[in-house]
C-alpha cells in the first residue's frame, strides 16, 4: 500500500505527464496487437481467393503499418514530454515523424514490388523482363523517397539536383566504364537477345555457356565445364552473340564415300538414303532435304546428306544423327557396296620388268641362305 501511495503522490506532484506517456505507449502496443490479429485473419481469408494482388498487398502492408503505429506512439509520447519540459532536444520530433512516414510508405511499395516479382516468376513470366522492371521500380521508389526526405529535412531538392547535374559530368568521366556497363545492361533488357537459362556463344570472343544472371553491371555465364564467367555488359553489347537456344531445328550435314568399284551402285544408294530420310519420324521434311552424289574424291566416290531434325535438344539430336548414320551404313551394306577409306594402288605397266624383279628377289634370298 505504501508503494501505491508513493506512486500517486509522485503523480500528484505535477508528474501526470509520465502516466500519459506510459498510456500512449501501452495504447500503441494494444493497437499493434490488434492490427497483427486483424491483418493475419484478413490475409488468411484473401489467400483463398483467385486474385494474388489483394493477398500480396496485405502481406506487404503488415510490417510498415506496425512501424507507423509504434512511430506515432513514440511521437505522441515525446510530444507529451515536450509540452512539459519545453526543451530544445525535442524539436526534431516533427521531422522524425515525417521521415518515418515516408520510409514506411517506401518500404511498403518496395515490399509489394518484391512480392509481385516472385508472383510473376512463379507464373512463368520471362525472368529477364520481370527482373529488369522490378529493379527499375525499386530504384525509382528509393530515389523518390530519398529526395522527399531531403525536402522534409529542409534541404532544397533543386539545389541537390543542380549539384547532381554539375557533379554528374565529373562522375561520368570518372566512372565511364560503370556507366557503359549500365547502359549495356539496359540495351540487353530492351533488345532481349537472350534470357536467363539461354545457351549463348560469341564468334568474336571465347565465350560460351548458359546465362545464369543478367545484372546492371555484368552478366554471369555458366560455362559447360561449370565455371562462372563474369562478362561486363559493355562487352556483351559490342560483340556478336549467337543464341542456339532459339534455333528452330538442328542440321545434319555429312559426306559419305563409297569405293570406286561400287560406282554402279551409287544411284540406288542415293535414292534409298533420300527415301529413308523422307520417311524418318524425327526428320523435318518441311525444311531443306538434299541427298546427292557430290564428287570424285582421291580414294572414294562421295555423296552428301543435308537435312534438319525436328528437335533442338542437343542430346536428342545426337541420338537421331546416330540413328540416321547407322541406317545409311545398313543401306550401303545391303546394296553390296562398302564405305571407302584412304587407299593407294600402284600399277606396273611393264610385265617383263615385274618378272625380272621377281627373279632378282629370288636370287637374293638364295644367296642370303
Amino acid at each position: 500500500m505504501s508503494l501505491f501511495k508513493k506512486f500517486f503522490e509522485f503523480l500528484s506532484q505535477d508528474n501526470a505527464y509520465i502516466l500519459q506517456a506510459f498510456l500512449v505507449i501501452f495504447l500503441a502496443l494494444a493497437v499493434d496487437l490488434c492490427l497483427r490479429w486483424v491483418l493475419g485473419k484478413l490475409q488468411t481469408r484473401l489467400e483463398k481467393t483467385k486474385k494474388d494482388w489483394d493477398n500480396l498487398t496485405i502481406q506487404a502492408l503488415r510490417p510498415p503499418v506496425r512501424l507507423l503505429v509504434w512511430a506515432f506512439g513514440i511521437y505522441l509520447a515525446i510530444k507529451i514530454f515536450q509540452g512539459k519540459s519545453r526543451s530544445a532536444i525535442f524539436e526534431p520530433v516533427e521531422a522524425f515523424r515525417d521521415v518515418v512516414v515516408i520510409g514506411a510508405l517506401a518500404w511498403f511499395v518496395v515490399r509489394l514490388i518484391n512480392l509481385g516479382e516472385k508472383s510473376f516468376l512463379k507464373k512463368g513470366s520471362d525472368p529477364t523482363t520481370v527482373d529488369a522492371i522490378s529493379k527499375l521500380l525499386r530504384i525509382s521508389v528509393i530515389l523518390t523517397a530519398f529526395l522527399v526526405v531531403l525536402q522534409t529535412l529542409g534541404y532544397s531538392i533543386s539545389g541537390v539536383l543542380a549539384f547532381g547535374g554539375i557533379g554528374g559530368i565529373a562522375v561520368g568521366f570518372a566512372a565511364k566504364d560503370l556507366l557503359s556497363n549500365f547502359f549495356g545492361g539496359l540495351l540487353i533488357y530492351l533488345d532481349r537477345p537472350f534470357a536467363v537459362g539461354d545457351w549463348v556463344r560469341s564468334p568474336d570472343r571465347d565465350i560460351e555457356g548458359v546465362i545464369e544472371k543478367i545484372g546492371w553491371r555484368l552478366t554471369i555465364i555458366r560455362t559447360f565445364d561449370k565455371r562462372p564467367l563474369y562478362v561486363p555488359n559493355s562487352i556483351i553489347a559490342s560483340i556478336a552473340v549467337e543464341n542456339p537456344s532459339r534455333m528452330t531445328n538442328r542440321r545434319i550435314k555429312e559426306v559419305i564415300g563409297i569405293r570406286y568399284e561400287d560406282a554402279g551402285k551409287m544411284e540406288t544408294i542415293v535414292k534409298r538414303v533420300k527415301e529413308m530420310l523422307q520417311n524418318h519420324p524425327e526428320i523435318d521434311t518441311g525444311r531443306t532435304l538434299i541427298v546427292n552424289f557430290d564428287k570424285f574424291a582421291p580414294s572414294s566416290l562421295d555423296f552428301f546428306i543435308y537435312t534438319f531434325t525436328k528437335t533442338t535438344d542437343w542430346i536428342r539430336f545426337h541420338e537421331i544423327k546416330q540413328d540416321v548414320l547407322l541406317r545409311i551404313i545398313r543401306i550401303i551394306e545391303e546394296e553390296g557396296a562398302e564405305i571407302a577409306f584412304p587407299t593407294s594402288t600402284v600399277h606396273l605397266a611393264d610385265s617383263e620388268l615385274l618378272k625380272h624383279l621377281d627373279v632378282r628377289t629370288t636370287e637374293r634370298e638364295a644367296l642370303e641362305r
